[in-house]
C-alpha cells in the first residue's frame, strides 16, 4: 500500500468537491500537507483566507505561530501532516456549521485511516469536537481538557489524542499562550 499515492488521491478528490456550498466561493480547496514518517496529525478547524489563496493549511500569523509551537515539541512543520476537519474556507472566516462538517468530514476520516497516526493534535474546539465524537469521547470544553492526553485503542487504530488551543484563538487571547506552550512540552515529552 502506497500511503503517499492514497494521500495524493484523496487531495484530489478534495480539489473536486462540490458537495456542499463552500466550494462556489473558493478559490483553492486546503487538502492538507506534510509528511506521514512520524505518524503525527495536526487537525485544524477550516481554510481562513490566506490558506484559500494559497491551498496550504495554516499559513500567516496563525501558521507563524503554530510552527512556534511545535517547536517547543521538537518538531517542524515539514514533519507532521497538517490538514483541517473542513477543506474549503468559510465565508468571513466563520466556523463550519455541522452539515459542512458532516459532509466534508469523510475527507479527514479517509486521511485518518490512511496515515494511522500515533498521535493526533486537535487544534481548537471544532476538531477537538469532531475526533472525539469519532471516538465515542466527551469533549466538554478547551479549558477543562487542553493538553490530556487520550488514548484511542481499536481494530483500526491506536492512536493518543491531544486537544489543544488553536492557534488564532491564543492570537485572539494570549492569556491562553503559556498554557498552549505547556501542552505543546507534554507534546514533546511523549515523542521522547
Amino acid at each position: 500500500m502506497d500511503v503517499e499515492k492514497d494521500l495524493e488521491n484523496i487531495a484530489e478528490e478534495i480539489r473536486k468537491c462540490t458537495d456542499c456550498q463552500l466550494y462556489r466561493n473558493r478559490k483553492n480547496a486546503v487538502p492538507g500537507e506534510g509528511s506521514i514518517e512520524k505518524g503525527i496529525m495536526i487537525i485544524g478547524e477550516a481554510p481562513g483566507y490566506n490558506e484559500d489563496l494559497q491551498g496550504r493549511p495554516f499559513v500567516g500569523k496563525a501558521g507563524k505561530l503554530l510552527e512556534d509551537l511545535l517547536s517547543i515539541a521538537g518538531l517542524k512543520r515539514d514533519e507532521v501532516f497538517i490538514t483541517n476537519v473542513v477543506k474549503c474556507r468559510p465565508p468571513n472566516n466563520r466556523q463550519p456549521e455541522e452539515a459542512e462538517i458532516d459532509t466534508c468530514s469523510k475527507y479527514l476520516e479517509k486521511q485518518i485511516n490512511t496515515i494511522k497516526p500515533k498521535i493526533i493534535v486537535c487544534v481548537g474546539n471544532v476538531s477537538s469536537n469532531f475526533i472525539f465524537k469519532k471516538f465515542g469521547l466527551k469533549f466538554e470544553s478547551m479549558n477543562k481538557l487542553h493538553g490530556k492526553i487520550f488514548q484511542i485503542s481499536n481494530l483500526k487504530l491506536q492512536t493518543l489524542i491531544i486537544p489543544t488551543y488553536h492557534p488564532a484563538a491564543i492570537l485572539r487571547n494570549l492569556n491562553l499562550l503559556p498554557l498552549a506552550k505547556e501542552d505543546w512540552e507534554k507534546i514533546g515529552e511523549i515523542l521522547k
